[in-house]
Protein backbone atom coordinates (compact mmCIF):
# COMPACT_ATOMS: atom_id res chain seq x y z
CA UNK A 1 0.00 0.00 0.00
CA UNK A 2 1.37 3.42 -1.04
CA UNK A 3 1.07 6.16 1.56
CA UNK A 4 -0.75 9.28 0.37
CA UNK A 5 1.55 12.00 1.73
CA UNK A 6 -0.84 14.79 0.69
CA UNK A 7 -3.66 13.21 2.71
CA UNK A 8 -1.39 12.59 5.70
CA UNK A 9 -0.19 16.21 5.60
CA UNK A 10 -3.79 17.45 5.37
CA UNK A 11 -4.92 15.36 8.35
CA UNK A 12 -1.91 16.44 10.42
CA UNK A 13 -2.57 20.10 9.60
CA UNK A 14 -6.26 19.83 10.51
CA UNK A 15 -5.56 17.99 13.78
CA UNK A 16 -2.91 20.52 14.86
CA UNK A 17 -5.17 23.38 13.84
CA UNK A 18 -8.06 21.98 15.90
CA UNK A 19 -5.78 21.58 18.91
CA UNK A 20 -4.63 25.19 18.57
CA UNK A 21 -8.22 26.37 18.19
CA UNK A 22 -9.36 24.31 21.20
CA UNK A 23 -6.63 25.90 23.30
CA UNK A 24 -7.54 29.41 22.15
CA UNK A 25 -11.29 29.03 22.73
CA UNK A 26 -11.47 26.69 25.73
CA UNK A 27 -8.19 26.14 27.57
CA UNK A 28 -6.61 29.61 27.39
CA UNK A 29 -9.63 31.40 28.95
CA UNK A 30 -9.64 28.78 31.73
CA UNK A 31 -5.96 29.45 32.42
CA UNK A 32 -6.55 33.21 32.55
CA UNK A 33 -9.48 32.73 34.91
CA UNK A 34 -7.52 30.36 37.17
CA UNK A 35 -4.59 32.78 37.39
CA UNK A 36 -6.90 35.72 38.22
CA UNK A 37 -8.64 33.67 40.90
CA UNK A 38 -5.30 32.56 42.37
CA UNK A 39 -3.91 36.10 42.49
CA UNK A 40 -7.08 37.36 44.22
CA UNK A 41 -6.72 34.76 46.96
CA UNK A 42 -3.08 35.27 47.89
CA UNK A 43 -1.19 38.34 49.02
CA UNK A 44 1.95 37.40 47.12
CA UNK A 45 1.93 34.96 44.21
CA UNK A 46 4.67 32.41 43.75
CA UNK A 47 6.37 31.86 40.39
CA UNK A 48 6.07 28.06 40.56
CA UNK A 49 2.33 28.32 41.18
CA UNK A 50 1.86 30.70 38.27
CA UNK A 51 3.97 28.45 36.03
CA UNK A 52 1.76 25.48 36.92
CA UNK A 53 -1.40 27.44 36.17
CA UNK A 54 0.00 28.68 32.83
CA UNK A 55 1.15 25.22 31.73
CA UNK A 56 -0.35 24.00 28.45
CA UNK A 57 -1.02 20.25 27.97
CA UNK A 58 1.83 18.62 26.04
CA UNK A 59 -0.34 17.44 23.12
CA UNK A 60 -1.90 20.88 22.75
CA UNK A 61 1.51 22.56 22.94
CA UNK A 62 2.83 20.35 20.14
CA UNK A 63 -0.27 21.06 18.06
CA UNK A 64 0.13 24.83 18.50
CA UNK A 65 3.83 24.64 17.64
CA UNK A 66 3.48 22.47 14.52
CA UNK A 67 0.33 24.04 13.06
CA UNK A 68 1.93 27.17 11.46
CA UNK A 69 4.71 25.10 9.88
CA UNK A 70 2.36 22.40 8.62
CA UNK A 71 -0.08 25.00 7.28
CA UNK A 72 2.64 26.78 5.29
CA UNK A 73 4.00 23.47 3.90
CA UNK A 74 0.48 22.31 3.01
CA UNK A 75 -0.34 25.51 1.10
CA UNK A 76 3.01 25.60 -0.72
CA UNK A 77 2.88 21.91 -1.63
CA UNK A 78 -0.79 21.87 -2.60
CA UNK A 79 -1.05 25.05 -4.66
CA UNK A 80 2.43 26.29 -5.60
CA UNK A 81 5.43 23.96 -5.73
CA UNK A 82 6.17 20.33 -4.92
CA UNK A 83 9.54 18.56 -4.91
CA UNK A 84 10.10 15.20 -6.61
CA UNK A 85 13.07 12.90 -7.13
CA UNK A 86 13.61 11.11 -10.43
CA UNK A 87 13.59 7.32 -9.79
CA UNK A 88 14.19 5.89 -13.28
CA UNK A 89 16.02 6.43 -16.59
CA UNK A 90 12.90 7.01 -18.70
CA UNK A 91 13.68 10.72 -19.20
CA UNK A 92 17.44 10.38 -19.83
CA UNK A 93 19.26 12.50 -20.94
CA UNK A 94 16.95 15.37 -19.89
CA UNK A 95 16.52 14.00 -16.37
CA UNK A 96 18.75 11.46 -14.68
CA UNK A 97 18.24 9.10 -11.77
CA UNK A 98 18.67 11.07 -8.55
CA UNK A 99 17.75 14.47 -9.96
CA UNK A 100 15.66 16.47 -7.50
CA UNK A 101 13.19 18.66 -9.35
CA UNK A 102 10.60 21.30 -8.49
CA UNK A 103 7.15 20.97 -10.03
CA UNK A 104 5.10 24.10 -10.64
CA UNK A 105 1.59 23.12 -9.55
CA UNK A 106 -0.23 26.25 -10.74
CA UNK A 107 1.07 26.19 -14.34
CA UNK A 108 -2.04 24.46 -15.65
CA UNK A 109 -4.61 25.48 -13.04
CA UNK A 110 -5.33 25.70 -9.32
CA UNK A 111 -6.69 22.40 -7.98
CA UNK A 112 -8.25 21.57 -4.66
CA UNK A 113 -5.88 19.35 -2.67
CA UNK A 114 -6.75 15.69 -2.01
CA UNK A 115 -9.63 15.57 -4.54
CA UNK A 116 -7.55 17.27 -7.30
CA UNK A 117 -10.52 19.19 -8.68
CA UNK A 118 -9.47 22.09 -10.93
CA UNK A 119 -11.16 25.28 -9.74
CA UNK A 120 -9.17 28.00 -11.53
CA UNK A 121 -7.77 27.30 -15.04
CA UNK A 122 -4.51 29.10 -15.80
CA UNK A 123 -2.76 27.71 -18.90
CA UNK A 124 -2.99 24.70 -21.19
CA UNK A 125 -0.42 21.94 -21.54
CA UNK A 126 1.82 22.55 -24.52
CA UNK A 127 3.47 20.02 -26.77
CA UNK A 128 6.98 19.42 -25.46
CA UNK A 129 6.27 20.29 -21.80
CA UNK A 130 7.75 17.95 -19.19
CA UNK A 131 4.91 17.05 -16.86
CA UNK A 132 4.38 15.13 -13.62
CA UNK A 133 1.09 13.23 -13.49
CA UNK A 134 -0.66 10.43 -11.65
CA UNK A 135 -0.14 7.11 -13.40
CA UNK A 136 -3.55 6.23 -14.92
CA UNK A 137 -3.18 2.54 -14.07
CA UNK A 138 -2.35 3.29 -10.41
CA UNK A 139 -3.04 6.94 -9.42
CA UNK A 140 -1.09 6.51 -6.18
CA UNK A 141 2.10 6.58 -8.31
CA UNK A 142 3.58 9.69 -9.93
CA UNK A 143 5.17 9.53 -13.39
CA UNK A 144 7.10 12.15 -15.32
CA UNK A 145 7.12 12.29 -19.13
CA UNK A 146 7.06 14.74 -22.02
CA UNK A 147 3.80 15.85 -23.64
CA UNK A 148 3.86 14.58 -27.22
CA UNK A 149 0.20 14.46 -28.21
CA UNK A 150 -2.48 17.04 -27.37
CA UNK A 151 -6.25 16.40 -27.44
CA UNK A 152 -7.36 15.71 -31.01
CA UNK A 153 -3.84 14.97 -32.32
CA UNK A 154 -3.05 11.96 -34.47
CA UNK A 155 0.43 10.78 -33.46
CA UNK A 156 2.42 8.16 -35.37
CA UNK A 157 5.58 6.56 -34.04
CA UNK A 158 7.18 5.12 -37.17
CA UNK A 159 9.13 1.89 -37.58
CA UNK A 160 12.38 3.89 -37.64
CA UNK A 161 11.39 5.67 -34.38
CA UNK A 162 10.38 9.04 -35.77
CA UNK A 163 7.41 11.10 -34.61
CA UNK A 164 4.74 12.24 -37.04
CA UNK A 165 2.05 14.51 -35.57
CA UNK A 166 -0.98 15.43 -37.67
CA UNK A 167 0.88 14.33 -40.83
CA UNK A 168 3.90 16.52 -39.98
CA UNK A 169 7.27 14.82 -39.46
CA UNK A 170 8.80 16.19 -36.27
CA UNK A 171 12.19 17.79 -36.77
CA UNK A 172 15.06 15.71 -35.45
CA UNK A 173 18.82 16.38 -35.72
CA UNK A 174 21.59 13.88 -34.98
CA UNK A 175 23.94 15.08 -32.24
CA UNK A 176 26.34 12.27 -31.40
CA UNK A 177 26.72 8.66 -30.38
CA UNK A 178 26.53 8.12 -26.65
CA UNK A 179 29.94 7.68 -25.08
CA UNK A 180 30.87 4.00 -24.73
CA UNK A 181 27.86 2.78 -26.71
CA UNK A 182 29.88 1.55 -29.73
CA UNK A 183 27.49 3.52 -31.96
CA UNK A 184 24.49 1.54 -30.70
CA UNK A 185 22.90 4.51 -28.90
CA UNK A 186 22.54 7.96 -30.41
CA UNK A 187 21.42 11.34 -29.09
CA UNK A 188 19.21 13.59 -31.21
CA UNK A 189 17.87 17.10 -30.82
CA UNK A 190 14.10 16.97 -31.23
CA UNK A 191 11.81 19.98 -31.63
CA UNK A 192 8.31 19.76 -30.18
CA UNK A 193 6.46 23.07 -30.28
CA UNK A 194 8.72 25.66 -28.66
CA UNK A 195 10.87 23.01 -26.98
CA UNK A 196 14.22 21.84 -28.28
CA UNK A 197 15.42 18.89 -26.23
CA UNK A 198 17.66 15.86 -26.46
CA UNK A 199 16.27 12.36 -26.92
CA UNK A 200 18.05 9.02 -26.71
CA UNK A 201 17.47 6.12 -29.12
CA UNK A 202 18.79 2.59 -29.48
CA UNK A 203 19.96 2.09 -33.07
CA UNK A 204 20.43 -1.67 -33.10
CA UNK A 205 16.81 -2.38 -34.07
CA UNK A 206 13.66 -0.78 -35.37
CA UNK A 207 10.15 -1.49 -34.06
CA UNK A 208 8.07 -4.11 -35.86
CA UNK A 209 5.33 -1.79 -37.03
CA UNK A 210 4.32 1.84 -36.77
CA UNK A 211 2.10 2.82 -33.83
CA UNK A 212 -0.76 5.24 -34.47
CA UNK A 213 -2.57 7.06 -31.66
CA UNK A 214 -5.67 9.30 -31.86
CA UNK A 215 -5.60 11.41 -28.69
CA UNK A 216 -9.09 11.78 -27.14
CA UNK A 217 -10.49 15.09 -25.90
CA UNK A 218 -9.27 15.98 -22.41
CA UNK A 219 -6.35 13.53 -22.56
CA UNK A 220 -2.66 13.57 -23.51
CA UNK A 221 -0.08 11.28 -25.08
CA UNK A 222 3.09 11.14 -22.95
CA UNK A 223 6.50 9.75 -23.91
CA UNK A 224 9.89 9.53 -22.22
CA UNK A 225 12.97 11.10 -23.80
CA UNK A 226 14.75 7.77 -23.43
CA UNK A 227 12.57 6.40 -26.21
CA UNK A 228 13.60 2.73 -26.00
CA UNK A 229 13.62 2.56 -22.21
CA UNK A 230 10.40 4.29 -21.19
CA UNK A 231 7.12 2.79 -20.06
CA UNK A 232 4.74 5.45 -21.35
CA UNK A 233 1.55 6.09 -23.32
CA UNK A 234 2.71 3.72 -26.04
CA UNK A 235 2.22 0.89 -23.54
CA UNK A 236 -0.55 1.97 -21.15
CA UNK A 237 -2.54 4.67 -22.96
CA UNK A 238 -3.42 8.31 -22.49
CA UNK A 239 -3.30 10.59 -19.43
CA UNK A 240 -6.56 12.36 -18.46
CA UNK A 241 -6.37 16.04 -17.56
CA UNK A 242 -7.56 15.24 -14.01
CA UNK A 243 -4.32 13.26 -13.45
CA UNK A 244 -2.01 16.21 -14.20
CA UNK A 245 0.01 17.32 -11.16
CA UNK A 246 2.11 20.11 -12.64
CA UNK A 247 4.93 21.23 -14.90
CA UNK A 248 8.49 20.12 -14.12
CA UNK A 249 10.29 23.48 -13.92
CA UNK A 250 13.83 23.15 -12.58
CA UNK A 251 16.44 20.69 -11.38
CA UNK A 252 17.80 21.96 -8.08
CA UNK A 253 20.24 19.17 -7.19
CA UNK A 254 21.30 15.62 -7.99
CA UNK A 255 21.77 12.94 -5.34
CA UNK A 256 21.47 9.41 -6.82
CA UNK A 257 22.00 7.50 -3.56
CA UNK A 258 21.48 9.89 -0.63
CA UNK A 259 24.06 9.14 2.06
CA UNK A 260 26.82 10.98 3.88
CA UNK A 261 29.56 9.36 1.80
CA UNK A 262 27.94 10.55 -1.42
CA UNK A 263 27.18 14.26 -1.22
CA UNK A 264 24.62 15.98 -3.49
CA UNK A 265 25.76 17.78 -6.62
CA UNK A 266 24.41 21.07 -7.96
CA UNK A 267 26.19 20.85 -11.34
CA UNK A 268 22.93 19.99 -13.16
CA UNK A 269 20.86 22.72 -11.49
CA UNK A 270 18.82 24.75 -13.92
CA UNK A 271 15.62 24.99 -15.96
CA UNK A 272 14.17 21.85 -17.57
CA UNK A 273 13.86 22.16 -21.36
Amino acid sequence: MTLDFALILFIATVVCGLLALFDRIVLAPKRVKAIAQYESQVSQSREEDLAALKKVPVLVEYGKSFFPVLAVVFVLRSFLFEPFQIPSESMVPTLKVGDFIVVNKFSYGIRLPIIDQKIIPTDELKRGDVVVFKYPVDPSLHYIKRVVGLPGDVVTYTRDKRLVINDQLIDERFLKYETGSFENIALYEETLGDHKHTIRKLLSSNIREAQVFKVPDGEYLMMGDNRDNSLDSRAWGFVPDKNIVGKASVIWMTWPTPKFTNLPSFSRAGAIE
